[in-house]
């Protein structure tokens, strides 16, 4: 425990302190942790899956592992339906149950059906911290480390300072839990939460639902946080007996005396309709702020909000109307089980009759799967990231907002205050969700799965491996880059290039792209080199393609500012060097084609000493940091995680 041992402890604590297995809880030190479930995506899944078959394990060691098919749906060629194949058949041998496409995002059906209260869960998906809603310790992972933790092996991250979030007051209504989460990301910034876990609590918790919970911290990821997190207690026990899972409640809350690093009050009550302008998640500004600008399309459903509560709100305020004539308005429930409801209880016949483009319970448009805006269009999402071309539109205006404000605006044809609706329904949770689990197919016995056969398309390819780590570098800088890249910068999504996901030497070819469309053809080359950013480097996805595409173009170092957690530990993950400039002001005094030198760098990451680049070309010096506990070091120099697993069995 540390310095905190005679003190309460937050919610936080308790979990990591039930499940620490490697360190001690001392804030800024490197801690392990048992997972207790591992979730997976398609996007991310089939790398996660071939890195565990590498390993050599015959099933998981989890309580539940899951395979979720939810984001590359569009079958427009054999590539997307080839990895849904394998992942269902590696799932069935590997003792990993699977679920369908057509069951639903993976947050959504996972909150719904697996989350447990008190239990850890990584998944390989940032937004994973969604189980945060009933009180699980759920953080988003690079594919790599939920490959080792579906092998028994412990996750590692750096022991997190807590914040508090100190909730009073009641929502007004029509104005939303996405207005609490944009308040939260207005005070603290896309990169104000890194290091740190968000902790919800007072009176006004009492007041959200469990859907409303996950909203807030499904969207706690765009803060740069290690995950969110609410108690468990009344509403998360009627959320679970409504699913039928009364039996995997256990309530848990931060102690009295608890002890926080730092604290936020939020007066709910205060709160107004918001939104996230382009192109950040921080970028929040009041829905009157804003004005009544004409919009060009909604799209509402992604994991953030597409509950069975959103959708009924949505559905109040567009019964009896249509949308405006130069609006499209798409819908995508979040999971079977809500499709399913709004079907029996009529609330999908209204969204169809005031035309709605319903699309299937999916990722979709979120992940610029479908859905892209017209040029320079204006879209109002209920998504959680609105980065720059992540739409599928490059010139996209996307801002980020409430089904409410979505659905009224929809109407209107304008950006409007969704207080405008007149009174506002009361939401009463069901006494029973509609439960059927026949998507969700569950592996082999351990006596059948060796006669299970893995079935392989051919799109996908070996992933790159690394070698260890060379005594020194020099290479030439092939990209420099500013402050906030995100992984959508490195590695962009949408339906052209998702399906590429299993094949590295194919998806490299759009590395990078949306900065600079020659950066692949000059990184292959130079055969190695060195890209240089500025702050928060690598926000957003968990995508570890955002590593793994660098890596098979001969990156070998990344020098920056500073770094977003889950991107640092990807390139640790794969053996790049994370470099962060002593000096800030040396990152100006670097230019592109500045050939740079790292000598002596084996020796230096070995024993902790002080990293010196030359830059050969201007004949200058900067002093760089790479902050590694023993264990990252033995990666850095093992060339990565896989080489340093096999080393070290």
């Amino acid at each position: 425990m540390g310095n905190n041992e005679s003190k309460g402890l937050t919610l936080t604590e308790k979990i990591i302190k039930n499940h620490i297995i490697d360190g001690e809880m001392i804030k800024g030190t490197e801690i392990g942790l048992r997972i207790d479930q591992t979730l997976t995506q398609d996007a991310t899944g089939t790398m996660a899956y071939l890195q565990f078959e590498a390993m050599g394990i015959d099933r998981v060691k989890t309580e539940r592992s899951l395979a979720y098919i939810d984001h590359n749906t569009l079958q427009s060629g054999f590539e997307n339906a080839d990895d849904h194949r394998y992942i269902g058949s590696v799932a069935k041998k590997h003792g990993i149950y699977f679920s369908r496409p057509g069951n639903g995002i993976c947050h959504q059906v996972h909150l719904e059906r697996f989350g447990k209260p008190g239990k850890t869960l990584i998944g390989s998906d940032s937004h994973t911290p969604t189980g945060g809603g009933i009180g699980m310790l759920a953080m988003g992972a690079g594919g790599l480390d939920v490959a080792v933790a579906m092998g028994g092996g412990a996750y590692y991250i750096t022991m997190p300072k807590v914040v508090k979030v100190n909730l009073t007051g009641k929502l007004n209504d029509w104005v939303s839990a996405k207005d609490v989460i944009l308040k939260v990301l207005q005070i603290m910034s896309v990169k104000g939460g890194v290091g740190k876990v968000i902790e919800y609590c007072g009176e006004g918790v009492k007041s959200l639902s469990v859907p409303e919970r996950a909203t807030i911290t499904n969207m706690g990821a765009e803060l740069g946080a290690t995950t969110s997190i609410f108690p468990s207690d009344e509403t998360t026990l009627a959320f679970l007996k409504a699913q039928d899972r009364e039996e995997d409640f256990v309530a848990l809350s931060a102690d009295p005396d608890a002890v926080y690093d730092e604290e936020i009050n939020i007066d709910l009550s205060e709160l107004v309709p918001m939104a996230a302008c382009p192109h950040s998640p921080d970028n929040v500004k009041t829905v009157k702020e804003i004005g009544a600008i004409k919009i060009d399309q909604v799209c509402i459903g992604s994991c953030t909000n597409s509950s069975l509560q959103d959708m009924l709100k949505v559905a109040h305020i567009l019964k009896g109307k249509t949308v405006h004539p130069d609006v499209s308005l798409s819908i995508a429930p979040g999971s079977k089980q809500v499709f399913n409801m709004l079907a029996d209880c009529g609330a999908l016949s209204i969204l169809i009759g005031a035309g709605a483009r319903i699309l299937e319970s999916a990722c979709g448009p979120c992940i610029g799967m479908g859905q892209s805006p017209n040029s320079k269009g204006i879209s109002l999402r209920t998504f959680n990231r609105n980065f720059l071309g992540r739409s599928g539109t490059k010139d996209g205006q996307i801002y980020l907002v409430s089904p409410e404000t979505a659905a009224i605006s929809a109407l209107t044809g304008v950006f409007t205050d969704p207080r405008l609706a007149g009174d506002m329904p009361p939401y009463v949770m069901p006494e029973k969700f509609l439960i059927n689990d026949n998507m969700v197919v569950p592996p082999a016995s351990t006596e059948e799965a060796p006669n299970v056969e893995v079935l392989r398309g051919p799109n996908i390819k070996p992933f790159p491996v690394n070698v260890p780590l060379a005594e020194d570098i020099k290479a030439e800088v092939s990209l420099k880059v500013g402050d906030n890249i995100t992984t959508d910068h490195i590695m962009p999504a949408g339906a052209k290039i998702l399906p590429l996901r299993s094949n590295i030497p194919a998806i490299s070819e759009y590395c990078f792209t949306v900065c600079d469309e020659t950066f692949p053809t000059r990184a292959k080359e130079l055969g190695k080199s060195i890209i240089v950013g500025g702050a928060n480097y690598g926000q957003g996805s968990s995508r570890e393609h955002a590593a793994l595409a660098p890596l098979y173009l001969g990156v070998k170092a990344i020098i920056c500012k500073s770094f977003a957690r889950i991107h640092r530990q990807n390139l640790i993950n794969n053996g790049i060097l994370p470099l962060c400039f002593v000096d800030e002001a040396d990152y100006d005094k670097i230019d592109r084609d500045d050939v740079l030198e790292l000598p002596g760098i084996r020796n230096a990451i070995e024993n902790g000493t002080e990293i010196t680049v030359k830059n050969i070309t201007k004949g200058t010096e900067y002093k760089v940091t790479c902050e590694l506990s023993e264990r990252g070091k033995g990666m850095m120099l093992a060339g990565g995680l896989l080489n340093y697993t096999k080393h070290n069995k």
